[in-house]
């Protein structure tokens, strides 16, 4: 069995403000704005999300990532977190299937060996399949064994994003003659895969996520991507590096969610139908609680905009770096990305549940539907607590530990 490969080498020449960066934006704004027209009756609706797959599809931000020599969109990780994060700040649900997405079909070449990389990317162009699934430890692990030349998977997995619309599924698989973990690639459709049809979250519904169970499925070597192991004989640091590329998408949905819910609340705030005290002037814009509350809120998730920026250049170097990388490198930028979250976690929070007293009693209108922004980043913060995030940051400078390679959910 092949070691995890190293990543694939970005382009340290690329430039993120350039017109391909521009492009990518100006598709995914477009998309937003689509899905923002109908999001209140989508999310209410809950169905699976094939037609939202498919204006994802028509906008080509399926193939963002795949290089642009293999007929993809050729971007960089700071595109395709910035299109995340449109996307997130329109509908938090679909932000996260999208950025699931980019994470599994991009691991694919993280993980593969350089012969297995080619093949999945020829796979990606010749028809834009979705990804989902999800490479983070279960409590139960996946058993995989071996069988003739092959393997078969069975278990189960308590909860995959995409589960429901993908076409590609990804997901953490232990070898059960060593204990080793790794990626696999299974097709959703064979019979041994059984997707639970209806999630039960209160948010992120449209996610599309769901438990899976897995009976004596088949597994070709070529399937068996690479190593998820943390051992340093296995992991070298660009690949530890998958770790902190995939927690920063959690990043900017989260920072989606918030700028989104702002956005709403101004509008409304703004069309006249804020709360207001009856000691202020009928023709007042707002009053001072309400100018104080946007402004904090406005506050909080600025500043953590500016520290995922630091994020997104550290990562972006950090991949131009390849073979270069050191341990210590890795545990900076680690270190940093799991900041950006702590600080993403919480300005969403606040935002999306302190908006609310902007609105006041008409937020709890299901025709207004303001509390999807809460529900949908409670949702993904209770599957992504900061908590473990900020006892790594503060491991780090306290006893100068290296954060754990962890791998989003």
């Amino acid at each position: 069995m092949a070691v995890a490969a190293a990543l694939p080498e970005a382009d340290s020449a690329s430039d993120p403000t350039g017109t391909d960066h521009a492009f990518w934006l100006r598709a995914a704004r477009e998309t937003a704005d689509d899905l923002a027209t109908d999001a209140v009756a989508r999310e209410q609706a809950g169905r699976p999300p094939f037609d939202e797959v498919s204006r994802l599809r028509e906008a080509g931000l399926l193939t963002l990532l795949v290089p642009a020599a293999a007929g993809g969109g050729g971007a960089d990780w700071t595109t395709a977190y910035a299109v995340v994060r449109e996307i997130s700040a329109a509908d938090g649900a679909i932000g996260q299937l999208l950025g699931c997405h980019y994470f599994l079909s991009w691991s694919a070449l993280a993980f593969a060996d350089s012969a297995r990389a080619t093949e999945a990317v020829q796979r990606s162009t010749r028809k834009p399949h979705l990804w989902g699934g999800g490479l983070a430890r279960q409590e139960s692990p996946l058993r995989l064994a071996r069988k003739g030349g092959g393997y078969v998977l069975d278990g189960r997995q308590s909860y995959a994003t995409g589960v429901l619309v993908c076409d590609r599924l990804a997901v953490r698989g232990e070898r059960t003659d060593t204990g080793e973990p790794f990626a696999v690639v299974v097709d959703p459709a064979h019979p041994g895969v059984r997707i639970d049809g209806t999630p039960d979250t209160f948010g992120q519904r449209l996610a599309a996520g769901g438990g899976v169970d897995f009976d004596a499925v088949p597994v070709t070597a070529a399937h068996v991507l690479g190593s998820l192991s943390a051992d340093e004989d296995v992991l070298s640091p660009p690949t530890a590096f998958t770790a902190p590329v995939g927690r920063l998408l959690s990043v900017h949905l989260l920072l989606g969610i918030a700028e989104g819910v702002l956005a709403e609340v101004r509008e409304y705030s703004r069309a006249g139908h804020s709360l207001r005290h009856p000691a202020w002037p009928a023709d007042s814009p707002a009053d001072p609680p309400t100018l104080a509350l946007h402004g904090e809120l406005t506050v909080l998730t600025r500043s953590a905009s500016a520290l995922a920026e630091q994020a997104v250049r550290a990562v972006h170097d950090g991949l131009a770096r390849g073979e270069d990388l050191s341990y210590d490198e890795y545990a900076e930028v680690s270190v940093l990305v799991a900041m950006a979250e702590a600080a993403a976690s919480r300005a969403a929070q606040e935002s999306t549940a302190r908006a609310l007293d902007v609105v006041g009693a008409l937020s709890a209108s299901s025709r207004l539907s303001f509390d999807r922004f809460w529900r949908n980043a409670r949702t993904h913060t209770l599957y992504e607590p900061a908590g473990h995030r900020l006892r790594d940051v503060g491991d780090y400078f306290l006893n100068g530990a290296h954060p754990p390679f962890v791998l989003p959910v």
